[in-house]
């Protein structure tokens, strides 16, 4: 995406934007896992880009589904384990997955959500990692496979149910995993549905409760695979 070093990176993304750092404690031991991002969503809803695809700077958020994702991801060995992110926001899942270890490709529909992630998985587990450009209504004609497929709260829109569920098909690999951390959205029963359809199988679901303030949520995790495979997800 870009040739410049996620320092300089960084110095840009600070002078464009209003940014906050927030640290999250992850992990048993607790680990700190720092992310840099907006501000505000709010300062970001272009009402332009809305007309035109109903765009919404869902991105800038740290939602609950992530955390507990990436909390997930800390708890695994990754090393020589493909990752791809979809919907990867101001990236920490991503980082996550490379301080556990994975090669990290984080997607987004969103330039400056790449940019994030890009910088703060450099923040956290001081790797480089790469990054994709990708509208899951207009995928490449050819996309390259993962052993791994993450993706955190993504299923906030009905349509996206079958999206993410033909984005999964089309990048795991024959033998590769994937996880959906779902809160309980909109297009979730959708997605459910249209696994079988697209040659995947739910292999598990599991319930983790969060709690942080006043809010509460169930976060399901969805443990996907390829129909014939059998493969064993972390």
């Amino acid at each position: 995406m870009t040739s410049r070093s996620p320092a300089a990176e960084q110095s840009e993304l600070e002078r464009r934007f209003r940014v906050v750092e927030t640290t999250i404690k992850l992990g048993v031991p607790p680990r700190d896992v720092s992310i840099l991002h907006p501000a505000s969503a709010e300062d970001l809803i272009d009402e332009e880009e809305f007309d035109t695809d109903e765009r919404l700077p869902y991105w800038a958020e740290l939602w609950p589904s992530a955390r507990v994702l990436g909390e997930r991801l800390l708890a695994t060995k990754g090393a020589g384990i493909r990752l791809l992110e979809l919907g990867c926001g101001s990236g920490l899942v991503s980082a996550c997955a490379a301080m556990a270890g994975y090669d990290v490709c984080a997607s987004d529909y969103y330039d400056d959500a790449l940019r994030f992630s890009r910088v703060n998985a450099w923040r956290n587990a001081d790797r480089d990692i790469r990054t994709k450009l990708l509208d899951w209504r207009r995928l490449p004609a050819r996309l390259p496979r993962y052993d791994a497929v993450v993706a955190s709260d993504v299923l906030y829109e009905r349509p996206y149910g079958a999206l993410v569920a033909q984005v999964l098909a089309a990048t795991i690999a024959p033998d590769g995993w994937a996880i959906v951390a779902d809160p309980g959205r909109v297009g979730r029963d959708d997605f459910i549905a249209t696994l079988a359809a697209s040659g995947l199988t739910l292999a598990r679901h599991e319930m983790v409760p969060y709690a942080e303030g006043k809010i509460r949520q169930r976060i399901t995790l969805y443990h996907v695979t390829n129909a014939t495979s059998g493969v064993s997800i972390p």
